[in-house]
């Protein structure tokens, strides 16, 4: 697989089970040796990379447990279980499911709001709010860009929330609560409403942006 890249990136936070780290690859030593001085000027030098030994002991633990079948076969079938129950009652999601996380489709679930009013965020904010449940809009807020000549949005081509899975925390009782708190959301999608940014920063705006709900 990797003889088809150039290089590619990988968080440990997901699948390596840590809460820190990742690495980068590449096929190219030239591009690597470049990568190596940066990265000594900023996080350290590369046989830890700014980790402690505990993290990087963590993460080679981590690659070996994320193996195990058993594991894996938990893991995504309780993502599956979680995407199947809301299919089931017409919750637009992404499918087919994948192995950590459900895609809810904000811009089917509340058609009522347009992407200058950030549906997914409508949506988080609700699920917060209602049921204690934290996820994470992958939408217009995140990956909108602006036109460079009239200044307006360009919204991109989906809207979403992601319900990612922390692994080895949750029960499937669990996710039959996130199921029942979503499909109750979506019963009442139409009282929604959306949201306006009061600050956002020029880059990254979705890390640190205050919106406030349109009356």
């Amino acid at each position: 697989m990797f003889s088809y890249a150039d290089g590619c990136t990988m968080s440990a936070k997901k699948d390596g089970l840590v809460n820190i780290g990742g690495f980068l690859a590449m096929n190219d030593d030239q591009w690597a040796q470049r990568i190596t001085n940066m990265l000594i000027l900023i996080e350290g030098f590369k046989t830890y990379g700014g980790l402690a030994g505990r993290d990087l002991e963590a993460i080679a633990r981590g690659l070996k447990e994320v193996l195990d079948e058993n594991y894996l076969r938990f893991r995504i079938n309780q993502t599956r279980f979680l995407g199947e129950m809301l299919d089931k009652e017409g919750v637009p999601i992404v499918k087919p499911v994948g192995g950590h996380a459900v895609y809810v489709d904000a811009r089917r679930f509340l058609p009522h709001i347009p992407p200058e009013q950030f549906p997914g965020q409508a949506l988080v904010v609700e699920l917060f709010v209602r049921a204690g449940i934290r996820s994470v809009e992958i939408g217009s807020l995140m990956m909108a860009k602006k036109d460079p000549q009239t200044g307006k949005m360009i919204p991109p081509k989906l809207e979403l929330v992601r319900l990612a899975i922390p692994r080895r925390v949750y029960t499937n009782m669990h996710m039959q609560y996130v199921a029942e708190a979503i499909i109750e959301i979506y019963r009442e999608r139409e009282k929604l409403k959306g949201f306006t940014i009061e600050y956002e920063a020029d880059f990254l705006r979705h890390f640190t942006a205050r919106l406030k709900p349109i009356a």
